[in-house]
């Protein structure tokens, strides 16, 4: 690695497996400090030790990002432990397919709530630190369900369309304060995601969708969001779209 992110501070949630975990280990190879965020704290401090023994810096902390509480005590430890916050790579996030005629309320609600709000409250905690900086960049991990509709994803497609929406207004907002906002919008990706899925028809679907590609993996798109955060800071790579090479939708 070339120690591109040598002296910045990053947070990452979602971070005990998986796009997060690989992404908070490719940070971390680039000179960063890495914050971990996760509900698991065994993984988080299983990956915090990993980093250092080659040489990093991690801090773990537990954090439930859909309370605003968890939320503002992972800043204020990020901002009081190493003075700054650079880069936050908003990655937590479930897929919970079904038909929404008859569909389970209860977990529409958990994935808005992880999806999008947890996204939306984090953001709102860290934009102060990154304005007073005069320099930041915010990573939001969307999906291809963000740019296109399918039978069957229809509450999971509004909860990425809608971190789609949010993140280019945000762009826009924030842009003359020298803080950049990219979206990475992964294909099937081989990871934990969708073993939320309680549907049994919809989940055999799902997996066999899965088995008719060869899946991205965590690594690939922890290098896209490398890339965009390495970039000379007159550089925002706004959109990064990622597909398996044989997925066709």
């Amino acid at each position: 690695m070339t120690g591109k992110l040598d002296g910045k501070v990053a947070i990452v949630t979602g971070a005990s497996s998986g796009i997060g975990e690989a992404t908070a280990l490719a940070l971390a190879a680039e000179g960063a400090a890495v914050v971990l965020a996760a509900r698991r704290g065994d993984r988080l401090n299983a990956l915090a030790e990993k980093i250092a023994t080659t040489g990093g810096k991690a801090l773990p902390i537990i954090t439930d990002v859909t309370d605003e509480a968890q939320v503002q005590n992972l800043v204020d430890k990020t901002k009081t432990e190493f003075g700054r916050i650079d880069i936050l790579i908003n990655n937590a996030g479930i897929a919970v397919i079904g038909a929404i005629d008859g569909g389970n309320t209860s977990e529409w609600k958990e994935m808005i709530n992880l999806n999008l709000l947890g996204l939306l409250y984090v953001t709102h905690a860290v934009l102060p630190i990154l304005k007073a900086q005069g320099a930041g960049h915010i990573v939001n991990i969307s999906s291809v369900a963000g740019r296109t509709a399918r039978v069957g994803v229809g509450v999971y497609n509004a909860t990425k369309w809608g971190v789609n929406g949010f993140s280019e207004s945000l762009r826009q907002e924030v842009c003359k304060q020298n803080i950049r906002v990219t979206v990475i919008e992964p294909g099937l990706v081989n990871t934990e995601i969708s073993d939320h899925i309680t549907d049994p028809v919809f989940k055999q679907q799902s997996e066999a969708r899965r088995r008719s590609v060869t899946p991205l993996e965590s690594e690939d798109i922890a290098a896209a969001i490398a890339y965009a955060v390495t970039q000379p800071s007159r550089v925002n790579v706004n959109e990064i779209l990622i597909r398996p090479t044989l997925q066709e939708w």
